[in-house]
């Protein structure tokens, strides 16, 4: 899954004037894969990628003509230029992208996505297509969001089965609609949320990696001058409380990463407490290795763990790469997420 597609969404419906590029089709070997968006405006891009080089830039050029008589694209780029052309893409393959100028049009179905996936909710976000003259199309788009079996029908056109299981990535559904028709669905799912159990040096920079990497950030504090927006610009959510009482209060889930990094011992051990056992994807605490023996001991002696569930933490926090400065400890801790995430994406059944 491209987790920076929700964000796309929030750029999307936060300006004016933009156009929305999507690969609804790919063939050999491309540069991204099918459901990879850019956002362009008449300056060029804006964010996201279809892929860069070449093919990137014939996608800003088809964008900046839709924008110019705000009709929408739906390009076929071939990708097997002679291995001589020193300017021509060689990858081999093919793409159909869908370069829509009218993003302001259908605002409100994107903010009801957006909505929805903000509050935990998966969906998908329909395009449908019809010809016009060229590669020009009219474009209709609906926001469904996901609940098991589903079908959809825009305007005319005949209904499209979409059945998907919700473990699955963001996937395009093509199908030709009678001669030429064509139907694009994007799977849309929610970001991962990243808790952060401490707002100090270690917090606030793993908040900006977590931010960076595509994570919807939550950051808990019981301190007033540290639990503020203007300590925190890169977290999504900040709560300020007892540290445990407001672990405990976060919904746990199979697709919630736990970072405990607050400013001792006890607190990092009530953070602990409050997560332990929980369902989560992932549960890091920060600590040295006599630390960590110490917590290992007094929660299996109070039984505030298993053996099992003291497994599942990830203590001491982040990949071995020597990091020393609060920066680099936030990047060990970050790339110890993406690791775990990664893997997790991996092992789903498909």
């Amino acid at each position: 899954m491209n987790y920076s597609f929700p964000k796309l969404l929030e750029t999307l419906t936060g300006g004016r004037g933009l156009a929305l590029a999507t690969i609804v089709e790919a063939e050999g070997s491309t540069p991204q894969v099918v459901g990879a968006s850019a956002i362009f405006s008449d300056a060029g891009l804006v964010a996201g990628t279809v892929g860069g080089g070449l093919l990137e830039a014939r996608v800003e050029a088809a964008a900046r003509e839709a924008l110019g008589d705000l009709t929408a694209r739906l390009v076929s780029i071939r990708l097997d230029a002679d291995p001589s052309d020193m300017e021509g893409a060689i990858c081999g393959g093919s793409v159909r992208v869908l370069v829509d100028p009218e993003a302001e049009r259908y605002r409100e179905v994107f903010l009801n996505a957006l909505d929805a996936i903000r509050g935990g909710i998966s969906g998908y976000l329909v395009a449908g297509m019809e010809p016009v003259e060229g590669d020009r199309v009219a474009v209709k788009r609906l926001w469904i969001p996901f609940t098991g079996e589903a079908a959809l029908k825009i305007g005319n056109f005949p209904p499209v089965p979409l059945g998907f299981s919700d473990r699955e990535d963001r996937r395009g559904l093509g199908a030709e609609m009678g001669r030429s028709r064509y139907v694009y669905a994007e799977y849309v799912q929610p970001l991962p949320r990243l808790v952060i159990a401490g707002a100090g040096h270690v917090g606030k920079a793993v908040a900006r990696q977590g931010r960076l990497l595509d994570f919807a950030v939550t950051v808990i504090d019981d301190r007033a001058e540290f639990a503020n927006a203007e300590n925190l610009p890169d977290a999504d959510t900040i709560i300020l409380g007892d540290i445990g009482e407001a672990v405990r209060a976060v919904e746990g889930s199979t697709d919630a990463y736990f970072v405990i990094v607050t400013r001792g011992h006890q607190k990092d051990a009530e953070a602990l407490r409050a997560v332990a056992g929980r369902p989560a994807a992932y549960i890091g605490m920060i600590g040295s290795g006599r630390k960590i023996e110490i917590l290992r001991g007094e929660f299996l002696r109070n039984g505030w763990a298993t053996a099992e569930e003291w497994a599942r933490v990830h203590a001491p926090i982040g990949l071995a790469i020597g990091s020393k400065t609060v920066d680099e400890i936030a990047v060990s801790i970050a790339a110890e997420l993406v690791a775990v995430r990664s893997r997790r994406k991996a092992e789903e059944p498909t």
